[in-house]
């Protein structure tokens, strides 16, 4: 393939895979009730900033009509201000030698449907491993969000229906806001595992609903921020808890590389996403984070009330519980 091949066959594969990464994310959104948002939204600099106005509802108070007047203390009304970060990703470098690639030039339109594939693929699972891996640090970092059991005796210190419901329970009356629950595939079968066992208090007209565990949509996906160490974690989420917005800036170059026994070719691609946190705010003396520090609970700060926030995390013990 020729230098002006390489460059039009390029440009072609840039917009397959964008064009088949939006529909892959849109599916997924509608599917998922959007507690993992991943969407388009172009931001410039290495934060995005929200100000808003701090809630002054402690200005409400009792007064006797016939006490005595004494001097009242000001509720300021102030801003706080919510923030979301800059990431970059990079796929690649890809090497091949161009004997190999003869066909993408009998055929390129298979080979782009192919590469297109598997790049939106990977670049949408990344997506969504990154918006659990924030989800679970940020949330995991507040105790009042979090349910922590594992050190329970027997199916106490398992994710159970009860647990689950204990954890929705941190929400109060507000627990209906909890949408979307976000488990791995081990955890799911231990539901339904009790599902199995006691139809009557899980079964919904006769039959088992995967996908509705306790009026709650699922989302089942063996994310490795689920199962860090020895405990298992289910998020509790409500809508938009975590967004990851591509800046549609995704770039690739492809380049032959002489000076070999044999003519190779090069692939690289890069892009960035903004990640945001419902109700929280991001540490901004961290520029361009990586997993590690997007992991970090301390960099994320809650802002709003709990149950304006992103949700709530049951932590348990993988050993226990009913499969």
């Amino acid at each position: 393939m020729s230098l002006p091949d390489m460059k039009v066959f390029n440009t072609q594969l840039q917009t397959a895979i964008v064009t088949k990464l939006n529909q892959k994310s849109n599916l997924f959104n509608t599917q998922s009730g959007n507690a993992l948002a991943l969407v388009n939204e172009r931001i410039m600099g290495d934060f995005k900033e929200e100000a808003i106005w701090n809630n002054v509802a402690d200005a409400l108070r009792d007064v006797d009509a016939y006490g005595a007047q004494a001097a009242v203390t000001a509720i300021g009304l102030s801003q706080d201000q919510i923030n979301s970060v800059k990431t970059m990703k990079s796929f690649g470098p890809i090497k091949w030698e161009k004997n190999q690639l003869t066909w993408i030039g009998q055929d390129p339109g298979a080979a782009m449907s192919v590469i297109s594939e598997s790049l939106a693929m990977e670049v949408m699972q990344d997506q969504i491993n990154k918006a659990i891996g924030v989800l679970v640090a940020a949330i995991g970092n507040q105790s009042a969000a979090t349910l922590d059991v594992s050190a329970e005796v027997g199916d106490a210190g398992a994710v159970t229906q009860l647990t689950l419901n204990k954890t929705h329970a941190l929400w109060g009356d507000s627990s209906s806001n909890l949408t979307v629950q976000v488990m791995t595939g081990a955890t799911s079968h231990k539901l339904y595992g009790q599902a199995l066992q006691n139809g009557a208090s899980l079964f919904s007209e006769g039959t088992v609903r995967v996908i509705d565990i306790l009026g709650k949509r699922s989302i089942i996906t063996d994310c490795p921020a689920l199962m860090a160490g020895s405990k298992e974690r289910v998020l509790s989420l409500s809508p938009m808890a975590a967004v990851i917005a591509s800046n549609d800036d995704f770039t690739s170059d492809i380049l032959p590389v002489v000076g070999q026994t044999r003519l190779e070719t090069i692939y690289q691609a890069e892009y960035t996403e903004n990640v945001s946190v419902k109700g929280y705010s991001w540490n901004t003396t961290v520029k361009s984070p990586v997993k590690a520090e997007l992991e970090t609970g301390a960099n994320w700060t809650l802002i709003l009330p709990l149950k304006q926030s992103a949700g709530a995390l049951l932590v348990a013990d993988p050993t226990k519980g009913v499969y």
